[in-house]
């Protein structure tokens, strides 16, 4: 039986687990869980983890990415964080920190496996998940996913039409992607107007 919706995301932000009891070193600062879920919103963003500016304030996507993904989904600000239509669930609650060339590490070992399933079975209306970057389609995807992101993505008709769990993979909307863009312009050209139709169906 699924555990109530309420009590669990209370349990997930007052976790501790990467800085108490890591698998590995432990999260070199003060834990911040950040999700946004509620029993009502139809689509869920998937993400890799918060990074520094999110860690900070709290708020997913509050940065050049999330005004990148906000074009792709067609959406305002006000609505991709109205809670009530759209949930946001990274495969990492909290930042994991910085690698020493600067760039946010993975997200911690500690937290899918102690939260993800729980998390999903507390919210079964989702109709469609945004698995964005490789981590969000190992775990949503799992042996269904290509070798490569970008064949997963490619592939992208396969697993949005999914009819026990649609999700669609995306690419990080990261900056730093751009090049990607550039070379695999099917993506804004078939991927993006799928998207923003579904959005806008989901959103009503």
């Amino acid at each position: 039986m699924a555990q109530p919706l309420e009590t669990l995301v209370a349990e997930i932000r007052a976790c501790r687990t990467c800085a108490e009891a890591p698998d590995g070193k432990p999260l070199p600062h003060e834990p911040r869980p950040v999700l946004r879920v509620s029993g009502t919103a139809r689509l869920c963003v998937c993400g890799q983890a918060p990074g520094t500016r999110v860690h900070a304030s709290g708020m997913p996507f509050a940065d050049p990415s999330g005004a990148r993904l906000r074009d792709w989904m067609g959406v305002t600000k006000d609505e991709f964080y109205d809670t009530a239509r759209i949930a946001i669930a990274p495969m990492g609650f909290c930042f994991p920190g910085l690698d020493a060339h600067g760039g946010d590490l993975p997200p911690r070992k500690e937290c899918a496996p102690l939260w993800r399933e729980r998390l999903f079975a507390a919210l079964p209306q989702f109709e469609l998940i945004l698995a964005i970057g490789q981590y969000a389609q190992k775990w949503h995807l799992g042996r269904r996913r290509a070798k490569t992101m970008t064949e997963t993505v490619r592939n992208w008709c396969a697993f949005a039409e999914d009819s026990d769990q649609p999700c669609l993979p995306l690419p990080h909307p990261s900056w730093r992607n751009t090049g990607w863009l550039k070379k695999n312009p099917w993506f804004e050209a078939e991927v993006v107007p799928y998207l923003r139709g579904e959005v806008r169906r989901l959103l009503g």
